[in-house]
């Protein structure tokens, strides 16, 4: 679950002169929103938005004369004067649950990901974060589906189960263990098969029944 296993690679990066006309319409082909600006030797200097661009232009509320001006302006001006300093990195030996902690705490969405140099060696994002997620818990793939069993209330009832089920040889790739507000205990279970029954059977027979949300 490494950063290094599902970042985006090679990063697009900018440098610092490239002008505020440029970057804008350098997002628009790739359709991402994120662009590291980066010096020649490939070291983060700071980071570009699509926020920080849409924030430079001009409001459609201006004059004709004024607006373009403005974006005469913009054609000339870098990067560097827009750009965010001081940004969250990431390292490629950092983990998926460190990036989620990150993003949702700083709520931003994206995080360039830099060597022990600093220099950009890829970026990570919120999608990406999703696909990494969606690949590792099986979401989407034919069979794939989440049951939720109640705590039977008997010691290491996670062990107990996982044995039960791979005795049956039933292929499951999550299986995570919670309480509800109402105090009940559900283990949650994902399982790769269509033979749905034959789970719950499995599941029955080593005490652990449905749960039933009312």
């Amino acid at each position: 679950m490494k950063i290094s296993q599902h970042m985006t690679r090679p990063a697009v990066t900018v440098p610092p002169e490239l002008t505020i006309s440029e970057a804008r319409e350098l997002l628009r082909s790739h359709h991402f929103r994120h662009l590291p600006v980066v010096d020649g030797e490939g070291t983060l200097l700071g980071i570009v938005t699509d926020r920080d661009l849409r924030s430079a232009y001009p409001s459609t509320i201006l004059e004709e004369a004024e607006g373009k001006a403005r974006l005469q302006d913009l054609a000339r001006t870098p990067v560097s004067s827009i750009m965010s300093q001081g940004i969250f990195t990431l390292s490629a030996a950092a983990t998926l649950d460190d990036a989620l902690l990150l993003l949702d705490r700083e709520q931003i969405g994206a995080l360039p990901v830099v060597d022990e140099g600093g220099k950009v060696v890829g970026i990570f994002s919120i999608r990406d974060l999703m696909r990494a997620y969606r690949n590792l818990f099986g979401l989407g793939e034919r069979g794939s589906a989440m049951l939720s069993l109640l705590d039977d209330g008997r010691p290491r009832p996670l062990s107990r189960l996982c044995a039960a089920l791979e005795q049956a040889d039933i292929h499951f790739n999550r299986l995570l263990k919670t309480q509800t507000e109402d105090g009940h205990k559900i283990i949650y279970l994902r399982v790769n098969t269509y033979n749905l029954a034959a789970v719950h059977k499995v599941a029955a027979a080593a005490g652990f029944e449905p749960h039933r949300e009312e």
